[in-house]
């Protein structure tokens, strides 16, 4: 399947956020394809949202929020777990997709040693399950994941038919309209189309 390129993150977020369900998230490490089809999305747009870490402004930590689109956001939670975000938007608009959850696909002995054997339905079912289970870093954080030879990125799938919505997880210090906006999105047979969906036999070197 070939890679997503810039042009599909360079439009509104939670447009993006929908999208990305059923798409392959893939990191290659030591030549290895460690890879999950998106079963869960979160959007976060502009400094208006209150649940977004822009709220605060253009500062060191949020500077990467404010592009360019297709790079990534990663950021320690509670000093515990690493959350893997997409930019989303033109340069100078701090927007982001998080990746909420992923259904493994590929590279599933490595991504079991991990998560440290825990069982296959919780291999990658949290934001900072996925990153354990893919390896995923603040190594990572402001890499361009439309670069040609980028070994963290998004590939193509096919549509999904069915997405469910509801507010976003964890966010109760935000303030109403933005506490109970249905900007999470998930997809319901991510497990089913995971199981049925052929790997990719290598990483695709298109470019953005």
């Amino acid at each position: 399947m070939p890679r997503l390129t810039r042009a599909f993150f360079d439009r509104p977020t939670v447009e993006v956020a929908r999208e990305l369900l059923g798409k392959r998230l893939v990191h290659v490490v030591d030549g290895r394809r460690l890879a999950g089809l998106i079963a869960e999305t979160e959007a976060y747009v502009g400094e208006a949202d209150r649940a977004c870490h822009a709220r605060v402004g253009r500062t060191a930590r949020t500077e990467r929020l404010f592009g360019p689109p297709g790079h990534a956001y990663v950021y320690l939670n509670y000093g515990l777990h690493w959350m893997m975000n997409v930019v989303c938007e033109r340069d100078g608009f701090a927007a982001a997709v998080l990746i909420r959850a992923i259904v493994p696909s590929e590279g599933l002995a490595q991504i079991r040693a991990n998560r440290g054997g825990k069982p296959d339905k919780i291999l990658a079912d949290g934001p900072g399950k996925l990153c354990q289970a893919l390896a995923i870093t603040g190594a990572d954080h402001g890499l361009d994941l439309c670069a040609r030879g980028a070994a963290l990125f998004f590939e193509s799938a096919p549509p999904v038919e069915v997405i469910a919505t509801r507010p976003r997880v964890g966010i109760d210090f935000a303030p109403e309209p933005w506490r109970s906006i249905d900007w999470n999105f998930i997809w319901p047979a991510a497990a089913t189309r995971a199981a049925t969906t052929p790997t990719s036999p290598r990483p695709s070197d298109e470019e953005s």
